[in-house]
């Protein structure tokens, strides 16, 4: 059992903005001096404001862009580490599925992180600690998972992220270090928030859509197409889709999924043991015990 003490979360440079919001802030400044200068142009004024409006609202509503502040869509190059990739499951705990899932992964020895939303946590922390006790790692998924996240300001940016990170700490015992937006769904106030919480932001490589998709093989082939080494995946033990036959499709998918991945030679790691400096990936043996 891990301790029972909250982990600080780990050193992450300050905040500094990105290209695109410094270029913001630059053309905003220049459209109202331009109005107040040449009145008359005041049309070509709002226009520009208007497209950087348009092309910051689009880089918040594409979860694999980096155009707001970092973001994983891949695990670090580590050059000390067997291949590996990192299952991600996303809107519990759920009390029918978070726990056969856990059997899942216990008896393929693999190990994901579970992006879990802070108000189910509270509901369901014996689930959360049990996460954290079988070797697996809690991300921030916001408190409420709210379908408007992006279009909140930043007070209440905060208040979501976290809200969801003492409720973590108090069911698991640990500070989650990441966190993934709402249907990946943001705005620039996020990554500021992100930065004095320590967190740092993850999307995926690709994702299964296994909240809308009934067929397991769908789900599977679009998880394992072009499959590599330092791929993120995306699955949902909360809000999971059903199969025709009724049952989550993530419990259909996950044991095929985890079969594949060994034979092609990848091993499932949390995000944190794929940060620079953490314990080297160790590659399984033949009986799934690391060796």
């Amino acid at each position: 059992m891990r301790s029972s003490n909250p982990r600080p979360p780990e050193a992450k440079p300050p905040w500094r903005p990105t290209p695109l919001i410094r270029g913001s802030v630059v053309l905003h400044a220049g459209a109202i001096g331009l109005a107040l200068v040449r009145p008359h142009l005041w049309p070509w004024a709002l226009s520009a404001v208007v497209a950087d409006h348009l092309l910051i609202t689009a880089a918040g509503l594409t979860p694999r862009s980096a155009l707001l502040g970092p973001n994983w869509t891949r695990l670090p190059a580590r050059p000390d580490a067997m291949p590996a990739v990192a299952i991600t499951i996303d809107d519990g705990p759920d009390a029918e599925v978070t726990p056969r899932v856990l059997d899942l992964l216990d008896e393929h020895h693999a190990q994901a992180t579970f992006f879990c939303i802070g108000a189910r946590i509270v509901r369901h922390a014996a689930i959360a600690r049990d996460i954290v006790r079988r070797g697996h790692e809690i991300g921030n998924h916001s408190y409420r998972h709210l379908k408007r996240f992006s279009l909140l300001g930043p007070r209440a940016i905060a208040d979501e992220v976290m809200r969801a990170q003492l409720a973590i700490a108090a069911a698991a015992g640990e500070t989650a270090r990441f966190f993934r937006a709402p249907a990946g769904f943001r705005n620039p106030f996020l990554e500021p928030v992100l930065a004095h919480a320590g967190l740092e932001l993850v999307s995926w490589t690709r994702r299964g859509f296994d909240t809308v998709n009934d067929s397991p093989d769908g789900v599977l082939g679009r998880l394992t197409r072009d499959l590599a080494a330092r791929d993120i995946l995306l699955l949902h033990d909360g809000n999971a889709a059903r199969t025709r036959a009724g049952a989550p499709i993530i419990l259909e998918v996950l044991p095929r999924l985890l079969v594949k991945l060994k034979a092609t030679g990848l091993t499932c790691v949390t995000l944190s043991r794929a940060l620079p400096g953490a314990r080297a990936v160790r590659a399984v043996g033949s009986a799934g015990a690391p060796v």
